[in-house]
């Protein structure tokens, strides 16, 4: 059930509201949620966006990026923003140890929790929620939002430039599944706008320094691996490669589509060594669903992009992972879904 009605009721009032979103913010993450936030301090709210960790350059010029409390440097702030906020919206994440070291602080604030996200199985948080499994990205649900509560004539030139990019980031710039008739008619609103989406893409998508292409190629000519046995393709990046390669934060984005872009591949896998933990992204075709793959790493997500993450080390987590795809085989040879 979704709670608009409640949330409008909320929002009719100038409130103390906080937004906050996953670690590792991606675009759809950031994009949803400064979209927000302009729209917000367009309804005269008190608005504070606090990431749980830094997020990549190449979404650092959304408007409105300067005004983002990035927890890990200023934690005291985040805490104070989110112990005195009437409301936070929770955005683009489904379970509340995805805000990592705010965790504590969200659950414990006296705020209204409200969760807008389009991720498998919420966890039950929140207070109210504005949500949809079915939608394109988090950003496609601020847009429905500011619709159901009326306001599309309030979507301006700094909403529209950020909903745009979580939309096209989570589609994959327009080709993914999840890109339907809807959702072409909701971007070309937000062009009516004149934002322009040959910048937005060159920003996000034409940024890639050296180090990152030598990363890339390192990873796609050493450590990856296909499986045509279980129509799989995986990469493994220890530690030592983001070392040697300067890596930084959003350098991987989109990396596992290379592995699932290979010719009778349902199955692509990405596992990197951060934070003393194994992060795992999964991207499928066809009949695989990633995220019942990904529930076995603590995990979840979409039917065709998920994440998990593995304790222990990278060698175990591959054994692990092979077994998995002996397991579920039947499954990884589907190229379609099966009818019902």
């Amino acid at each position: 059930m979704n709670h608009l009605t409640e949330i409008g009721e909320l929002l009719s009032s100038p409130k103390r509201i906080a937004i906050t979103t996953h670690l590792r913010p991606d675009g759809d993450a950031m994009g949803s949620s400064l979209g927000l936030y302009h729209y917000l301090i367009g309804q005269g709210h008190k608005v504070k966006v606090v990431a749980p960790t830094d997020y990549a350059d190449f979404i650092k010029w959304l408007p409105g990026t300067s005004e983002v409390i990035i927890a890990p440097d200023d934690m005291d702030h985040a805490k104070w923003t989110m112990e005195g906020a009437d409301l936070i919206f929770c955005l683009d994440f489904n379970a509340l140890h995805r805000v990592q070291d705010l965790e504590a602080v969200v659950r414990d604030s006296e705020g209204k929790k409200i969760l807008i996200d389009h991720h498998m199985d919420p966890d039950g948080f929140e207070d109210l929620r504005f949500w949809d499994d079915k939608a394109s990205s988090t950003a496609e649900l601020i847009y429905r939002l500011i619709d159901g509560l009326g306001h599309l004539d309030q979507i301006t030139f700094d909403v529209a430039e950020c909903l745009y990019t979580g939309i096209m980031t989570d589609t994959g710039s327009f080709r993914f599944t999840s890109t339907t008739p809807a959702v072409h008619r909701l971007v070309a609103r937000l062009l009516e706008t004149g934002i322009s989406p040959t910048a937005i893409y060159d920003r996000v998508m034409s940024t890639s320094t050296l180090d990152r292409l030598k990363f890339l190629g390192h990873c796609l000519s050493e450590r990856l691996r296909f499986l045509p046995e279980y129509k799989t393709a995986y990469l493994m990046v220890p530690q030592e490669v983001f070392k040697a390669y300067n890596v930084k934060s959003g350098d991987t984005e989109g990396l596992v589509n290379y592995a699932l872009g290979m010719k009778g591949v349902n199955l692509g896998v990405l596992m990197t060594v951060q934070d003393n933990l194994v992060k795992m992204s999964f991207r499928s075709r066809g009949g695989v669903n990633s995220a019942e793959l990904a529930s076995n790493f603590s995990g979840g997500g979409h039917f065709y992009a998920s994440g998990g993450r593995s304790n222990v080390s990278l060698e175990d987590t591959e054994k692990k992972l092979l077994e998995l795809l002996e397991a579920n085989k039947a499954m990884l040879m589907l190229d379609e879904l099966p009818v019902a």
